[in-house]
């Protein structure tokens, strides 16, 4: 019997191992700031904190991944960011950047990856 395996955390696996060979450094998986929402992966490159946005779809033959992060996602991310900062007084004073991930799934081993810095 084959597994059936959901594409989120698939894809947010791939995106930490992706984000890990570009040299970051994760700090937070799924973190949930209450109820102003989550943030996917909140990871370290250098001096700048990256609060990443993955999204993963099966194909990009209608949009593509990224193209879910809208006005509403965006705001619920800024949101989650700041409770995140408050939450952390070491890392008030560093720079803060926003980023998407968006990854198509070619199979459950192979993803192609596009990483959107400063996406908003």
């Amino acid at each position: 019997m084959e597994e059936v395996v959901s594409l989120g955390p698939l894809g947010e696996k791939h995106a930490c191992n992706f984000l890990k060979k570009k040299g970051c450094k994760i700090l937070e998986r799924n973190f949930r700031a209450g109820t102003h929402g989550e943030i996917d992966i909140i990871a370290r490159l250098g001096k700048i904190v990256l609060f990443v946005e993955v999204k993963t779809r099966a194909s990009n033959e209608f949009a593509q991944p990224w193209e879910a992060v809208g006005y509403r996602k965006r705001k619920h991310l800024k949101t989650a960011a700041k409770f995140y900062v408050q939450q952390q007084p070491s890392q008030r004073d560093q720079k803060y950047r926003f980023d998407v991930l968006s990854i198509t799934m070619k199979d459950t081993s192979a993803a192609e990856i596009e990483w959107i810095q400063n996406a908003f």
